[in-house]
């Protein structure tokens, strides 16, 4: 027998106190209703959607994150979702389609195309330049005694890595990370009018500066990324002009948002539990283990991006109509107490640790590879590096970004 959700008190995901400790609103709703009707006030960001379906157990999250039916392409759900959506002038049309916004044989045509870029084959060969990146941030840290970790070292190596890899120049780096957290701050605008105000400077801006570099590699190729998509040809087929926009853009933001995130917050979670970075130090062959517990219970993306229930549909009996927006809390899957044992305990010898940090099926993080050596190298090195690091400030003084899917820290003081 199908339901409909019924309205308990709902947890706002977007807010900075969520964000701090979303675990005891998580485990309400899902003993409570776990699938539940969420509003979203700056409805700009899915569609126009004023509320989405929120599932929050393990089970249902994995099965939606399978379910080809929940698409991401919000064009596919029909005119309700397209007549809302604000205008966007054609110059920003590709930041609307791109790799996570594509399903089917569109999404695996694009997902192919860089895939061995980010396989672990490829990745591992990173690792000396990553240690040597490593290293350099952590002899400036030292020399100051204190730093901020954020600013200082979870920011700075995946941003320099994955700026190498597409061919992003040093002097450019923090001017395209500057574009992207303006972006993300314009997701807290009250309404969507407003929101789509904000962003357009910063987005056309950070347009023109991708088309510049795209254009240069098309006609001086170097041995980057970009060059290889700007030039790519499989079978007569290569990317459209904004198809190679939407490209560079998502890699360059996923590339290093969420393990920003991974290192700074999962610092904090070991901070936070002095029994276990004990054990750490002691056994620092747990490094692999202790990346996969702190990708579990730090999750970088606490809720997955959106997607669309194609059709009329079920999950956990709760009646899904077609068209309705539908959100993963990885945050809440992570630490459900019907799939993982003692899943409020942060254990770095954790063994079967089968989260959802990278999401699921045909959308899989595609730099999870990356993203797990630069977090092994980045945590490992730390923490051997300062045994007596700490925080500078009480924890509950600490900042956490707003806004719909990451969940990750403004600044992290520490002493080393």
């Amino acid at each position: 027998m199908t339901t409909t959700s019924a309205r308990v008190a709902p947890p706002d995901i977007r807010s900075p106190a969520f964000k701090a400790d979303p675990w005891p609103a998580c485990a309400r709703v899902r003993a409570e209703q776990p699938v539940v009707r969420i509003p979203l006030a700056n409805a700009h960001l899915a569609g126009g959607h004023q509320e989405a379906y929120l599932v929050t157990r393990y089970e249902d999250a994995a099965a939606v994150l399978r379910d080809e039916r929940f698409i991401k392409d919000f064009r596919a759900v029909g005119a309700l979702s397209m007549h809302r959506r604000p205008w966007l002038p054609k110059a920003l049309e590709p930041l609307t389609r791109t790799m996570l916004d594509t399903d089917g044989a569109v999404h695996r045509r694009l997902r192919n195309l860089v895939r061995d870029t980010f396989a672990p084959r490829y990745t591992e060969q990173l690792e000396p330049r990553i240690q040597a990146l490593t290293d350099e941030l952590l002899d400036r840290m030292a020399a100051k005694g204190r730093a901020d970790l954020v600013a200082d070292y979870a920011l700075q190596l995946p941003l320099t890595v994955i700026a190498e890899i597409m061919g992003v120049s040093p002097r450019d780096r923090m001017r395209f990370r500057g574009w992207v957290t303006k972006l993300f701050l314009t997701q807290t605008a009250p309404r969507q009018g407003l929101a789509t105000l904000l962003m357009l400077p910063t987005a056309l801006t950070m347009m023109r500066f991708l088309r510049r570099l795209v254009s240069e590699r098309r006609a001086h190729p170097r041995d980057d990324l970009v060059s290889r998509l700007a030039t790519m040809e499989d079978g007569g087929d290569r990317l459209s002009e904004d198809e190679l926009m939407s490209m560079v853009a998502i890699l360059l933001i996923a590339g290093y948002e969420t393990t920003v995130n991974l290192i700074a917050t999962g610092t904090l979670l070991l901070l936070g539990h002095p029994d276990q970075l004990a054990r750490l130090r002691a056994e620092p062959d747990l490094i692999a283990s202790t990346v996969e517990e702190l990708l579990r219970l730090a999750t970088p993306v606490d809720v997955a991006t959106e997607r669309y229930a194609s059709e009329d549909l079920q999950v956990g009996g709760v009646a899904i109509p077609a068209g309705s927006l539908v959100l993963v809390a990885i945050v809440s899957a992570n630490a459900d107490e019907g799939h993982f044992p003692e899943p409020d305990c942060l254990d770095v010898g954790r063994g079967e640790n089968r989260h959802l940090a990278f999401g699921m099926g045909p959308h899989y993080c595609l730099g999870a590879p990356l993203a797990r050596l630069e977090g092994r190298i980045a945590l490992g090195s730390l923490v051997r590096r300062f045994p007596d690091l700490r925080l500078a400030v009480p924890a509950a003084e600490l900042r956490w970004r707003p806004g719909m899917t990451l969940r990750g820290l403004t600044s992290l003081p520490v002493v080393l």
